[in-house]
């Protein structure tokens, strides 16, 4: 989910821009300041323990999106005392809690 979050958001975005991507997942972060987008590809997409890298779709999406915004992606904690964090996961929260009213309702 966290990557399908960040590809819908610099998908949302009309022009190239300069972006500061916070986000709990060490995962996404990691991939891009850590350097393992490049390991993978280098490795024809294998992880380190030589295994395939899980959604490389949503991974190849997300590094074209990368060459059109500029990203800065930074890690905050998660379920801590971050406003905005702590305002996405309300926000997710209520549309989770929407769209089960939806399916009761069918």
């Amino acid at each position: 989910m966290e990557l399908t979050a960040v590809i819908d958001a610099l998908s949302m975005l009309k022009e190239p821009c300069r972006v500061k991507l916070h986000s709990d997942s060490a995962y996404v972060v990691n991939a891009f300041n850590q350097g393992w987008i490049e390991k993978w590809q280098k490795n024809g997409w294998k992880n380190s323990n030589k295994e395939p890298v899980k959604n490389r779709e949503l991974w190849e999406k997300l590094i074209e999106l990368t060459k059109i915004h500029q990203v800065e992606f930074i890690k905050v904690k998660g379920h801590s005392d971050d406003f905005y964090n702590n305002r996405c996961d309300e926000l997710a929260n209520l549309a989770m809690d929407e769209v089960e009213r939806n399916m009761l309702n069918k």
